[in-house]
Formats: C-alpha cells, sequence, structure tokens
C-alpha cells in the first residue's frame, strides 16, 4: 500500500488525503518519523482534518524525538478542537482518551 501512494505522491498528485493514507501506511510499519511527516503534511493541507491531527500525534508520540510528548499534545489538543468544532465525536473521544493517558503517564491525575 505504501509503494502504491509513494508513487502517486511521486507523480505531483499531493493531496491530505494521500498524505493521510501514507502517514497511516508508515504507522502500520512502524516508521514513525515518515508517518509524522506526512501526518503533518496532511495537517497542513487541510487544517480541519481532524483523523490526522489524531494520528499525527500517534506518531509524533512513538517517534522518539526529545521533545515527542510535547509535540503529540499540541496535535491532539489541536485536533480535538477540530473535532469538536465539525462535531466528529468519536475523534473527540479517541483524542480525549490519548489526552488523559499522556497527563497520567506524566504522572498527573486523570
Amino acid at each position: 500500500m505504501r509503494e502504491g501512494l509513494e508513487k502517486l505522491l511521486a507523480k505531483g498528485q499531493d493531496s491530505a488525503v494521500l498524505r493521510f493514507g501514507l502517514g497511516q501506511a508508515c504507522l502500520k510499519e512502524e516508521d514513525y518519523a515518515a508517518a509524522a511527516l506526512h501526518l503533518a503534511q496532511a495537517v497542513a493541507q487541510n487544517p480541519q482534518y481532524s483523523a490526522a491531527w489524531k494520528l499525527l500525534g500517534k506518531a509524533q508520540l512513538e517517534s522518539g524525538a526529545a521533545d515527542a510528548r510535547t509535540q503529540a499534545q499540541a496535535s491532539w489538543q489541536q485536533g480535538l478542537q477540530v473535532a469538536e468544532l465539525h462535531g466528529d465525536t468519536q475523534t473527540v473521544k479517541e483524542i480525549t482518551v490519548f489526552l488523559k493517558r499522556l497527563h497520567k503517564a506524566a504522572g498527573g491525575a486523570a
């Protein structure tokens, strides 16, 4: 799947949906840095793409970067705002759980 999507990108068919698909494929392959890059492009192209914000936070957290937790929290907070604005209740629920887990892991109360 990833290879086919990368071919489309190479042909110049860049879009938020394509980048989301690439990010998803990279996450499945545990290539978190590449996933974060593609998902960041997805939200840059469409800042209202709440599912992309959700996956971007996941990729950032898993990337192992020094500021991974901070990046993930910022992405999830942005995604939560977008999801709430558009009535995307499933994404609201998922991101809320991710943020609570992140807070709990940092030693805070849930």
